[in-house]
C-alpha cells in the first residue's frame, strides 16, 4: 500500500450511484449472465454470494462487462444494483460516471485520483490526473468497481478503459450500442432486453404493494404490463401515476389505450424509431394531464421542458433558481382570472406581474419527481435533476414548435448565469455545465445562433481550454468555426472569436505552427474590419507576439 493512501478515508465513492427503484426486480437470468461472464477466464468474480476480489485461476486482468440494450430497459438500474452490492461486500472504491461524454469521464477520474491520492496527481491538468487514476487502478491491491454508464462513442472511451494488473477490480459498462469495438480487449457484452412478462407484472404488483395500495394491482395487471411493452421505464411512469391518482391497473389501461389511439396521429407505429417511444410518450402525456390539476402543474410542465433539453445524467441545483429560469416560469403561468368583475387596475397589475419564487420552482420539481418523470435530489448540487433520455425525447416531441426557441434560450441563459468565471477550480461543476451545454446544442437546432452565437457556446469552449482538455478542445473549436462560418459568415465577430479560440486550442496541444497561422489570419481580419487600435486587434497582436517568442507558455482562452 502506498504511503499517501494511509490518510484516505476508505471506502471511497466517486459520482452518484442511482437510487434503486422501489420494487426493483433482481432479473436473475441477466445477473447469471453477467456473473458467468465475469467468472469465465477473468480475474474477478463479484456475485451476490461471492466476496469481492476472489480470483479465478485463469487470468490476471480486470473483468469487464458491457451491458447493451435499448433505452428504458433497466441497464443503469442493474448496474446500480451491482455498485451498491460492491460497497456492501467490502469494496474499497466504487466509481460511477456518465460515459456519454468523455469530458465527464475524465472529470470523474480526476476527482477520484484526488480522493485516493494517486501518484502523479497535478490538480490542474484534467487529462493527466485521469491518467494518474488509471495507473493507480492498474497497480493497486485495493478492491474496486468502475461503472461507465451509457457509452455513446467507442473510439473516445477506448483509451480510458480501467484495468487491474493485480486482479482486484472490475468494470461494468452500459450502452445502447451493439458495436464490436466495445467487445475488444476481452470485454464481454451482455444483451439487456425489457422485463419478462413475469418480471413486468411482478414489478407492478410489488410497486403498488410497497406503498400499501396492493388493491390497485387487479386482474388486469398482466394486460397493462403487456400494453406497456414490459418496458421498465414505462412501467415506472404508470406505477407512479396509479399511486398518485389512486388508479387501478384496469382504469389506467383504459386511459392508456385511449391516449395511445390519439397518439397515432402524431407518432404512428412506423415512426417509433426508439421501438418503445410510443409507450413512454403515452405514459408521459397521462402523467402531465394529472400534474396539470395540481396548483404547480403549469410550472411543472414548463420545468420539464427545460430539463428535456439538458443532460439526462444530471443538471445543477443552482440552475433551477436562476433569474432566467424563474422568469421563464413566470411567463408560463396561466393568466390570472379576477375573482370579481370590479377588481382594481392596481390589483390586476400585481397579479400579472407576480414572479415565481425559488420555493415554487422546487415544488414544481418535486411534483415531477412524484409522478416519476424526473429524479429530484436537492442535496446533489452538481446533478440535482435527472431525467431518462427516453422521457426527455418524448417531452421534446410534445413541445409546440413556436415555444422551442424560448425554451432553448432559457436553458442556455440559465447555464451562463451559474457558470463560474474560474471554473477550472470547480472541476465537477464545470464538467456538469459542459455536458449540459453539449446536450442542449445537440437538440437546439439553430435556436442558439439567432441572431448571434449564444454566449453559452463560448463558455463551454473556454472551459475546455481552461481544463487543458487538448483533444476535446481542438475538436470543439473546429466545429464552432465551421458552424460560425456557415451560419454567421466569415467576417462575423463571433467567427473571428471562434478562430482565435481554435488557435489557442492548437497552441495548447503543441501544434504551434498551426496556431500561429490561424492567429495571423485572425489578426489580419481584425485590422481590416476593426482597425489597428481596437481592443480585439491589440489582443490578437499580443497573443501572436507571445507565441512567436522563445519559451512561451501554453495559451490561455482569449475569452
Amino acid at each position: 500500500m502506498a504511503q499517501n493512501e494511509v490518510l484516505v478515508g476508505w471506502p471511497v465513492v466517486v459520482g452518484t450511484v442511482p437510487v434503486l427503484a422501489s420494487a426493483f426486480q433482481p432479473r436473475e437470468v441477466l445477473r447469471q449472465a453477467v456473473d458467468e461472464a465475469r467468472g469465465h477466464g477473468r480475474s474477478v468474480v463479484l456475485a451476490s454470494d461471492t466476496p469481492l476480489g476472489e480470483r479465478s485461476r485463469s487470468g490476471t486482468r480486470a473483468s469487464v462487462q458491457v451491458m447493451s440494450g435499448g433505452g428504458g430497459v433497466g441497464k443503469s438500474q442493474l448496474a446500480a444494483a451491482y455498485a451498491r452490492e460492491a460497497l456492501e461486500d467490502g469494496a474499497d472504491l466504487v466509481v460511477w460516471t456518465s460515459a456519454n461524454d468523455i469530458q465527464q469521464v475524465l472529470t470523474v477520474y480526476a476527482q477520484a485520483a484526488a480522493l485516493v491520492q494517486a501518484p502523479g496527481l497535478t490538480g490542474t491538468d484534467l487529462e493527466a490526473d485521469a491518467r494518474a487514476f488509471l495507473s493507480w487502478l492498474a497497480a493497486t491491491d485495493r478492491r474496486w468497481l468502475v461503472v461507465l454508464d451509457n457509452i455513446t462513442d467507442p473510439d473516445e472511451i477506448e483509451p480510458w478503459w480501467p484495468d487491474s494488473q493485480r486482479g482486484t477490480g472490475w468494470t461494468l459498462a452500459t450502452t445502447r450500442l451493439k458495436d464490436p469495438r466495445l467487445t475488444g480487449g476481452g470485454r464481454a457484452r451482455i444483451d439487456v432486453d425489457v422485463y419478462t412478462p413475469a418480471e413486468a407484472t411482478g414489478y407492478l404488483i410489488a410497486r403498488l404493494a410497497h406503498d400499501r395500495k396492493a388493491h390497485l394491482a387487479d386482474h388486469r395487471a398482466p394486460a397493462l404490463a403487456e400494453a406497456l411493452g414490459h418496458l421498465p421505464l414505462a412501467l415506472g411512469h404508470a406505477a407512479a401515476y396509479m399511486l398518485r391518482e389512486n388508479t387501478s391497473c384496469s382504469t389506467y389501461l383504459e386511459q392508456f389505450t385511449d391516449r395511445a389511439t390519439h397518439l397515432d396521429k402524431v407518432l404512428p407505429h412506423w415512426a417509433d424509431t426508439e421501438r418503445y417511444g410510443r409507450q413512454v410518450t403515452t405514459t408521459l402525456l397521462l402523467a402531465l394531464d394529472a400534474t396539470d390539476q395540481d396548483p404547480h402543474g403549469p410550472l411543472a410542465r414548463a420545468a420539464l421542458r427545460i430539463a428535456a433539453y439538458l443532460d439526462p445524467a444530471g443538471q445543477p441545483a443552482a440552475l433551477w433558481t436562476t433569474n432566467a429560469f424563474l422568469t421563464y416560469l413566470t411567463h408560463q403561468q396561466p393568466a390570472a382570472v379576477p375573482a370579481r368583475r370590479k377588481l382594481s387596475l392596481r390589483r390586476r397589475r400585481t397579479n400579472a406581474a407576480r414572479t415565481v419564487t425559488g420555493d415554487e420552482a422546487a415544488a414544481a420539481l418535486r411534483l415531477l419527481d412524484r409522478y416519476g418523470l424526473i429524479t429530484y435530489d436537492s442535496t446533489d448540487n452538481p446533478r440535482a435533476v435527472r431525467i431518462h433520455a427516453l422521457t426527455a425525447r418524448a417531452v421534446r416531441e410534445t413541445i409546440p414548435q413556436d415555444q422551442q426557441p424560448t425554451t432553448v434560450i432559457t436553458a442556455a441563459d440559465a447555464l451562463v448565469e451559474i457558470w463560474p468565471d474560474s471554473d477550472h477550480a470547480q472541476r465537477e461543476l464545470a464538467g456538469t455545465l459542459r455536458t449540459n451545454t453539449d446536450s442542449l446544442t445537440t437538440h437546439a437546432g439553430e435556436s442558439l445562433w439567432t441572431p448571434d452565437a449564444h454566449p453559452v457556446l463560448y463558455r463551454a469552449g473556454a472551459s475546455l481550454l481552461n481544463a487543458h482538455l487538448h483533444s476535446a478542445s481542438s475538436t470543439y473549436w473546429e466545429q464552432m468555426v465551421a458552424d460560425c462560418e456557415q451560419l454567421l459568415g466569415n467576417e462575423h465577430p463571433d467567427t473571428l472569436n471562434a478562430r482565435a479560440n481554435l488557435a489557442t486550442s492548437y497552441r495548447q496541444a503543441g501544434r504551434t505552427n498551426n496556431a500561429i497561422e490561424i492567429e495571423e489570419h485572425v489578426l489580419t481580419e481584425y485590422e481590416r474590419l476593426l482597425g489597428n487600435e481596437h481592443p480585439d486587434t491589440r489582443s490578437a497582436r499580443d497573443v501572436l507576439s507571445r507565441w512567436r517568442s522563445a519559451g512561451d507558455g501554453l495559451g490561455e482562452s482569449p475569452l
